[in-house]
């Protein structure tokens, strides 16, 4: 195979179905494919996780095996129990460096011994609009001094563990009210106003030595009018590649895309043009499969790149470029890392400092069966609505004889919880209940029929806090629920 060729199969990063590798993904590994993007679908147990990277690695020694395992509600090891670490929120709300970085080493460790060298994490977006729908507990918060020490205490850990950290979404997704898997963001935010706040945190996580760093598909307009930071060459080799005495962030890693099938890439440019345009601009790294899983689909980009440089739209040298960026790291991280002894607690203990608890007078803890009231909203793409989340497993386990519904906006309305719930307490598990007047609406009426009603937040805690106990967990995982649970029942940690 030409080197043309070979370049444009290096520079992809591409998702497939199954949980072992498919034959069509082993030869192009063979054809100088590089990296590979796992997603839930792929993973069954760690056990079967680990075969498959080391399926990957017979075919190619130096691949890059990628994952979006941000821990919390983006979770791709345990998509199907909930995660064993809580999310960035959680550990913004403690506000203790040492613990992210105690987490993020364990969550890199057992991503570590399972064969999985690059995680597309963290996320160091500033969440400064709480109506965010797509960005939410999965960030550190609101302030950029807090969310740059948290990110560079994650990539800390993190590569700690011998996995390249790929921190994300550049220049920053906080400040939109729309997902990009839907459709195109817009920040509206002055130059200056992107320094002091954005950036902050990519400055701290290219100060930290994050070995990669992802773009976001938003459009800032006073950066670049016309193309969103993806696609843009002012983003990424204006500002993530300039040097430091030039306003630059002086990152000299690999620049990574999200996923060129989402909406604000997809819809206006089509995946093909969007690839070869994001390569042009100084991306590095083409990221597709979260929805777009298949051989045609790398065929098609791997073809549209070397049209591109044989027509002049793309220069040799970038590609070149771009594909000896990703074999550098490639091999930078095929070492063995150095061992890391396990913490399986961490998690636990991080969701329990996590916890905020408004407790009124002369609250009793739950001692017999309850009823959990589930109110659930949409979930966003990037958490996906295969993850369990709640209270109700853990209650059930504490409780026996503990009941669940779930309660979406097209439900009846306040009578149908009341009547599940016949005379057992109630415990509400809300998320962002300050986004959703459905939800605000159904949780009034609850609490007037019910006082003695027990309100868990599992999402922002921006709402006021409501109910005969409110607990605010930052962040649905797993851990998070059994937590919140411990603290319902009054029952002691361990």
């Amino acid at each position: 195979m030409d080197t043309l060729t070979r370049d444009a199969l290096t520079v992809l990063q591409p998702g497939f179905t199954g949980t072992a590798a498919p034959g069509w993904l082993l030869r192009r590994l063979g054809e100088g494919l590089a990296s590979v993007g796992l997603f839930g679908r792929n993973i069954a147990s760690p056990e079967q996780l680990a075969a498959l990277t080391a399926q990957l690695r017979a075919e190619h020694g130096d691949v890059l095996v990628a994952i979006d395992e941000e821990g919390g509600d983006v979770t791709r090891l345990e998509v199907r129990t909930g995660s064993s670490f809580p999310g960035n929120l959680a550990l913004g709300a403690v506000d203790d460096t040492a613990l992210t970085r105690a987490v993020a080493l364990e969550l890199g460790r057992r991503l570590a011994a399972c064969g999985v060298n690059l995680n597309w994490a963290p996320s160091a977006d500033v969440n400064s609009d709480p109506d965010n729908p797509v960005i939410g507990v999965r960030s550190f918060g609101a302030d950029p001094a807090l969310v740059a020490r948290h990110t560079a205490a994650y990539v800390e850990g993190m590569q700690a563990a011998g996995v390249a950290a790929c921190t994300k979404h550049f220049p920053g997704h906080g400040d939109t009210a729309v997902d990009s898997h839907h459709d195109m963001p817009r920040i509206d935010a002055d130059l200056r106003t992107l320094h002091t706040r954005e950036l902050v945190p990519f400055r701290a996580a290219v100060a930290a030595g994050t070995k990669a760093v992802m773009s976001a598909h938003i459009l800032l307009p006073a950066l670049d009018p016309a193309l969103p930071a993806t696609l843009s060459p002012a983003a990424l080799h204006g500002l993530l590649r300039a040097p430091v005495t030039e306003g630059g962030l002086g990152f000299d890693g690999l620049i990574v895309t999200d996923g060129m099938e989402m909406q604000a890439i997809a819809a206006a440019y089509g995946i093909e043009r969007g690839s070869v345009m994001a390569v042009a601009a100084g991306a590095d790294a083409i990221c597709v499969g979260g929805g777009l899983a298949d051989e045609e689909t790398v065929l098609r980009l791997r073809d549209a790149l070397v049209h591109a440089v044989r027509t002049g739209e793309l220069t040799e040298e970038r590609l070149a470029d771009a594909a000896a960026r990703v074999r550098a790291l490639a091999h930078d991280v095929s070492r063995r890392p150095a061992g890391a002894e396990p913490a399986p607690e961490v998690g636990l203990v991080a969701a329990r400092r996590a916890l905020r608890v408004t407790p009124p007078a002369g609250y009793e803890p739950l001692t017999g069966p309850a009823h959990v009231a589930a109110f659930t909203p949409v979930a966003n793409i990037a958490v996906g609505d295969e993850t369990p989340w709640g209270v109700a497993a853990e209650l059930s386990r504490l409780l026996p004889g503990t009941t669940t519904g779930t309660y979406g906006s097209a439900e009846a309305g306040v009578e149908r919880v009341l009547a599940d719930a016949r005379v057992r307490r109630v415990v509400a598990v809300v998320r962002d209940v300050h986004r959703h007047g459905w939800m605000a609406k159904l949780l009034s009426e609850l609490l007037a029929a019910r006082p003695d009603t027990v309100v868990v937040e599992m999402g922002l805690n921006v709402a006021p806090a409501v109910g005969a106990l409110h607990v605010a967990t930052h962040g649905a995982a797993r851990v998070c629920g059994v937590a919140a649970a411990e603290v319902v029942t009054g029952v002691a940690r361990s």
